[in-house]
């Protein structure tokens, strides 16, 4: 009796084990409300009005988003746009600055140096939407956002060494054609929040269209400008990389064999 008590006890005790053995825990990040911060960078291209002055542009931007428990987003953003070099002929933008060779005489009746390139910037708010495709990620997923604002462009010119007069201070705004207006712009690609928030990022295509009309009242190679508005377009590949400032957290934990 006493060596079946004792077998018994055992088989027992060993079953115990096994099942602790076999038993796992996983931690699986519930949807929570968060808001961040991000830095974010854009190589686009531009068409419509855009495409006949200015080539391809880098784009850097900030922001906050927050982000609710049930995967909504929304987001206010500051995008500056640079790097854009000039399409068109230089005396389409200079006129009678440029000689027959091409070349814009300073001062000194020398060639100078000048560099002209596009200059954009971008305020916008939006909302957004966060589609999970993992129930063991919930706060990650498919990102769908769209923003209006108020966008702004111009030519901007680098004369290093200030020897055009024709460009030196405030004559520069009767060439920079600077033009500004409504802008929409939306967002597809893939979030990540990962559990260590600061490895997460986002990725994916934006485009973004504008209606814009002249903000000087008179450009020296084409005179007095209008209110017509004109019509233009970005389209680009976006990241950014996200940085947390609140989380209020929700983790569920699963036990299975």
């Amino acid at each position: 009796m006493k060596k079946i008590a004792f077998i018994s006890l055992s088989l027992i005790f060993s079953l115990s084990i096994f099942a602790q053995t076999t038993t796992r825990k996983e931690k699986i990040d519930s949807a929570t409300t968060l808001i961040w911060t991000e830095a974010n960078f854009s190589y686009q291209f531009p068409f419509g009005e855009l495409y006949k002055t200015f080539k391809p542009n880098f784009n850097l931007g900030t922001g906050f988003t927050w982000k609710t428990s049930s995967n909504w987003s929304y987001h206010i953003r500051f995008n500056y746009l640079f790097g854009s070099g000039i399409r068109c002929d230089s005396k389409d933008i200079l006129g009678n600055m440029v000689n027959s060779n091409g070349d814009v005489i300073d001062g000194y009746g020398m060639k100078a140096t000048l560099d002209m390139e596009g200059r954009y910037w971008y305020l916008a708010g939006g909302f957004g939407k966060i589609i999970p495709v993992s129930s063991r990620m919930r706060n990650s997923g498919i990102w769908i956002t769209a923003d209006a604002g108020y966008f702004v462009h111009k030519i901007h010119f680098t004369d290093n060494d200030h020897l055009i007069d024709q460009l030196d201070g405030d004559y520069k705004k009767g060439y920079d054609q600077r033009s500004a207006g409504f802008c929409m712009t939306q967002f597809i690609g893939y979030l990540h929040l990962g559990k260590v928030r600061v490895a997460s990022f986002y990725a994916g295509i934006e485009i973004s269209e504008m209606w814009t009309t002249a903000t000087r009242n008179y450009n020296f190679v084409y005179g007095p400008t209008t209110d017509e508005k004109k019509f233009s377009a970005l389209l680009g590949i976006k990241v950014g990389w996200i940085v947390p400032l609140y989380e209020k957290k929700k983790t569920q934990t699963l036990y299975y064999r």
